[in-house]
C-alpha cells in the first residue's frame, strides 16, 4: 500500500504510517526545517518542500491513502478559533487533493478544539464535500496516553473511506496499558551525565506528562508553554521555562529542564529519530507532531480495511 502525506511536519504521522505498512510516494511540507528532518532520517523518501495550495496532486491519482496534519491554529483553544476565516485553514486544500487523487482512504488529524460546538457547521461542510465524492466519513477523539504515549495529548482524527473499504473498518481500541511515568520514561536520559539527584527526581515525576505545547511560530522560544503548562510540569519536578542542551551534570541542584530528545521521547518518537536545526526549530517540530503510536494505531486499521476490501474484490472478480 502507498500513501501521500500533506503537511508532513517532522514525521510523526509518517512514522506511524510506515509502521502500518504504507510506502510514502511523497510527503509535502512547507517549512524547511521539518523537510530537512525527513530527509535526514529517510533519504529515500520523496520530500516536496512547498505550499500545499500550489501542489498538483494529479500525478498521484489512485494512491491508497491521503494523510496529513493540517495546521491546528484555526481550531486551537489557545488561539482565536477563526476556523474557515483563518488564512491557515488548509482543509479546503486537503479536500482538493482528495478530489484530484481519489484515494481509497483519507486520514487527517487535528486538535480537540475542532470538535467544539462552534465548528459543527464547518465539520458538516467537510463531511458533505467528501460524501459527495463517494466517501463515508467519521471523526474520533483519541488521547495519546491510551496508546502508551506518556502524555495527556488529545487529538482528533478525521477519516474518509470508499464505502466498500468502510465496511471493513473499525476504529482502534485503546489498549489502556498504563503509560510510563515521566520519571520512568526519562530516567536514563536524566542520569546519563551522572546526575546524583536522578533517582529522587524519578520518584517525584510519578505521572504522565501534560500536553507538549510551544510548536507555534508565534511562540517565543523553546519552553514548555504558558503559565498553566509550566505549573503542570513543575508538579513533576521539571522546570518548564526553557529547554536544556544537555542532561543535568552530576552536581546539579534544583528542577532540571528537558532536552529536545527528552521531549521527543515524551511525544512517542524513537530515540534514533533525529531533528534538523537548532534547539528552537527542533522543539517546534516535536511540539507540532502527531504521536507516532497513535498514527500507527489508526493507519493500521485503515490498512487492514483496504487489504480486506482488496481480497473481496479479487474473490468477486474470480467468481
Amino acid at each position: 500500500m502507498n500513501s501521500l502525506e500533506l503537511c508532513a511536519g517532522a514525521g510523526g504521522q509518517a512514522l506511524g504510517l510506515e509502521r502500518a505498512g504504507f510506502e510514502h510516494l511523497a510527503l509535502v511540507e512547507l517549512d524547511a526545517a521539518p523537510c530537512s528532518t525527513l530527509r535526514l532520517n529517510r533519504p529515500q523518501w520523496h520530500v516536496i518542500q512547498g505550499d500545499l495550495a500550489h501542489f498538483d496532486a494529479r500525478p498521484y491519482a489512485g494512491v491508497d491513502l491521503v494523510a496529513g496534519g493540517v495546521p491546528c491554529p484555526p481550531f486551537s483553544k489557545a488561539g482565536k478559533q477563526l476556523g474557515a476565516e483563518d488564512a491557515r485553514d488548509l482543509f479546503p486544500q486537503a479536500i482538493r487533493v482528495v478530489d484530484e487523487t481519489r484515494p481509497k482512504a483519507v486520514m487527517l488529524e487535528n486538535v480537540r478544539g475542532l470538535l467544539d460546538a462552534v465548528f459543527v457547521d464547518y465539520r458538516q461542510k467537510i463531511a458533505a464535500q467528501l460524501q459527495a465524492l463517494g466517501y463515508w466519513t467519521d471523526w474520533h477523539l483519541f488521547n495519546a496516553a491510551d496508546f502508551g504515549v506518556c502524555q495527556l495529548r488529545p487529538r482528533v482524527v478525521f477519516i474518509a473511506l470508499q464505502k466498500d473499504v468502510a465496511a471493513h473498518f473499525q476504529w482502534p481500541t485503546p489498549h489502556f496499558k498504563p503509560a510510563h511515568t515521566v520519571g520512568n520514561l526519562l530516567y536514563d536520559l536524566m542520569a546519563q551525565d551522572g546526575w546524583r539527584g536522578a533517582q529522587a527526581w524519578r520518584e517525584r515525576a510519578s505521572d504522565i506528562a501534560p500536553t507538549l505545547v510551544g510548536g507555534s511560530k508565534k511562540h517565543g522560544g523553546p519552553d514548555l508553554g504558558p503559565t498553566r503548562a509550566r505549573a503542570a510540569w513543575a508538579s513533576l519536578g521539571v522546570d518548564g521555562r526553557g529547554l536544556a542542551n544537555e542532561a543535568p551534570p552530576a552536581d546539579f541542584v534544583g528542577m532540571p529542564r528537558l532536552t529536545v530528545r527528552m521531549c521527543a521521547r515524551v511525544q512517542g518518537f524513537p530515540d534514533d529519530w533525529q531533528f534538523a536545526g537548532k534547539k528552537t526549530p527542533s522543539y517546534r517540530q516535536v511540539g507540532n507532531a502527531f504521536p507516532p503510536p497513535v498514527a500507527h494505531a489508526v493507519s493500521a486499521q485503515i490498512a487492514q480495511a483496504i487489504e480486506q476490501t482488496s481480497v473481496r474484490r479479487l474473490i468477486k472478480k474470480a467468481a
